[in-house]
């Protein structure tokens, strides 16, 4: 049986502009659950979920309860892969009871000298109005960012190394459970003469994702997102979707500001590691996606 490698973009879990609730996010949920579900009949299954919107809901909750200091970000990202995890897996149980399925807390190393310390660029957390941000910087000693027509907080997001519980993957897999692992990017953690620490750090979950795949030998690397596929001009009225291209083709936007770049920039990345094919597309196309015939298939030069 193929191992395939499923990375959930943040509409997987939530609507962009819906209200952050247990609720809402259930309801998008249930709509993965039994794609993946009859997937898992054909492969070895392991899922990576963004939690953007989440962390940064639990770091508000943080800061509006004085009585505590705030916990710091790995601590959140943890709590974050335990929640969405457990949501992931309770909808799955429920369209596919005789599917087993497993969240894993998993710990990625990151180098403590990253640059990505210095400039934060990840997105976390609920959108403001603009005219908010000299109010958000003073409260809370944040960074700001414009994400599209909003201002969003950023954190760090260095570079993942090494997924340091990547056995405890190897043997669920091997039991023909569906593994969600690695979540929100998983913890960030640094080596240091006290062992390994807890950072105050997102990391990006597609290129943890792509990280993954490759530490598993995966046949496949798929990306969902709330795009269809990658496309040129996007935006614009050229714009004109890409089916099926390398990493050297794709290279001009693979960059690491917007939101289909870090995508383009973690497929090429297990292409060119490992070989294999890749795939971005719309999540409630996953099927297609994988077979070929919609999304954007990310190939080796032939």
């Amino acid at each position: 049986m193929e191992t395939l490698v499923i990375a959930l973009g943040g509409n997987a879990l939530l609507q962009r502009g819906a209200v952050l609730s247990a609720e809402n996010q259930y309801k998008s949920i249930a709509l993965i659950a039994d794609a993946i579900g009859e997937l898992a009949k054909k492969y070895r299954i392991a899922i990576v979920h963004g939690n953007g919107p989440q962390v940064g809901l639990l770091a508000l909750q943080n800061l509006n309860y004085r009585d505590v200091p705030p916990y710091p970000l790995d601590i959140l990202v943890a709590e974050t892969q335990g929640m969405i995890g457990y949501m992931l897996a309770q909808k799955l149980s429920a369209s596919h009871p005789n599917q087993a399925v497993s969240t894993l807390m998993t710990r990625i190393l990151v180098d403590g000298d990253d640059e990505a310390f210095q400039q934060p660029t990840k997105f976390i957390g609920p959108v403001y109005a603009p005219k908010e941000e000299s109010h958000l910087r003073q409260q809370y000693g944040w960074t700001m960012k414009m994400d599209g027509e909003h201002l969003r907080r950023v954190v760090p997001s260095p570079e993942p190394k090494q997924i340091l519980d990547i056995e405890a993957v190897h043997a669920l897999l091997a039991k023909n459970q569906v593994v969600i692992c690695s979540g929100g990017g998983g913890i960030p953690m640094v080596a240091t003469e006290q062992g390994l620490q807890g950072v105050e750090a997102v990391i990006d979950k597609d290129l943890a994702a792509a990280l993954l795949a490759e530490a598993l030998d995966a046949d496949h690397l798929v990306i969902l997102t709330d795009a269809d596929a990658v496309y040129t001009g996007w935006g614009t009225p050229s714009q004109q979707a890409i089916r099926s291209a390398t990493p050297q083709q794709l290279a001009p936007l693979a960059v690491p500001d917007g939101s289909m770049g870090p995508k383009i920039m973690a497929v090429s990345r297990f292409i060119e590691r490992s070989g294999k094919e890749a795939h971005i597309g719309a999540l409630k196309d996953i099927d297609a996606v994988l077979n070929g015939s919609a999304g954007t298939l990310i190939h080796p030069a032939r």
